[in-house]
């Protein structure tokens, strides 16, 4: 059974509740920026509560992932207008289409060679973009494979999840791609991070699990004591563990590199966790789809 040790948790209005808080990054500015994915706008939070907004044009674009770039701006996924886009942290706002219609780009992270990498779930590749805006796009081999997040491996390659294909994969800088299929039946992984172990380490929303594997392809799995809290995004923190939030439980986890697993209830009920973050305080950050993001400071 995981263990639920004390931690502070505050939790910080940031928008109403139809604004839907989703995705979060640190920035470079020492504050953490998110999305909100319904109302089509980016947010900043301090480590001290205090907040702005930006709003996205047209406001319809469904902004979902957000990350640092290698350029001091923020980047972002457009999953409805299939753009990335590119806010400064200064608020200005520039937008990139995709050559593909209909790509839904949902995953994003800056790679080793420079440039931006996105998953582009309603097209079956995996997209690169320049900080310039030039972008390149790489096939899957599955269909309808739904690849969601990304994250940058020890090995230089970009590693995402496939959430209808049931399997992990890694794209080289030069495109090539290498499928690992998941072990339990209808995982349906979602978020994944790279953790200071050298593995990369991803949550299975369809099974209340969560997976590592490590760059030559070994899988090895974690079961949650609620299979059903439906673990949706994952983050590596300084000190060698993952935190990881259970949506449909409305609980913060973390993870040890030995696959121990404690749990900290939000305090606010129903409040849908999502994106996570590890913020330059060092405290966890979380968006809360009910309007508010959450600080874990750990015990």
């Amino acid at each position: 059974m995981p263990s639920r040790p004390s931690a502070a948790i505050a939790e910080f209005s940031v928008s109403d509740r139809e604004a839907g808080p989703y995705g979060i990054t640190a920035g470079p500015d020492g504050a953490l920026w998110f999305t909100m994915v319904h109302h089509g706008r980016i947010g900043r939070i301090t480590t001290g509560g205090d907040v702005s907004v930006h709003q996205v044009e047209p406001a319809t674009g469904g902004p979902s992932i957000i990350t640092a770039g290698p350029d001091g701006a923020l980047w972002f996924t457009e999953f409805r207008g299939h753009r990335i886009g590119r806010i400064t942290t200064a608020g200005d706002i520039t937008s990139f289409p995709l050559p593909t219609p209909d790509a839904g780009p949902f995953g994003i992270a800056a790679g080793a060679d420079g440039a931006l990498w996105f998953t582009e779930a309603g097209a079956d590749r995996i997209g690169r973009i320049t900080p310039g805006g030039q972008v390149t796009e790489f096939p899957i081999p599955l269909s309808g494979a739904f690849p969601s997040a990304i994250a940058a491996g020890p090995d230089d390659r970009l590693w995402f999840t496939m959430n209808q294909a049931n399997a992990i994969g890694a794209v080289g800088h030069d495109g090539d791609v290498t499928v690992h299929p998941l072990p339990t039946p209808a995982a349906a992984p979602v978020g994944i991070t790279a953790g200071a172990d050298g593995a990369l380490w991803f949550v299975e929303i369809g099974a209340g699990q969560i997976g590592r594997i490590t760059p030559d392809g070994k899988i090895d799995e974690f079961a949650l004591s609620d299979r059903a809290s439906r673990p949706h995004a994952i983050v590596a923190d300084g000190g060698g563990n993952c935190w990881f939030t259970e949506w449909g439980a409305n609980r913060i986890g973390r993870i040890t590199p030995d696959g121990r697993i404690e749990e900290h209830d939000l305090p606010s009920p129903a409040s849908e966790p999502h994106g996570i973050a590890l913020g330059p305080d060092g405290a966890i950050w979380t968006a809360l789809e009910i309007g508010a993001v959450a600080r874990l400071t750990a015990p």
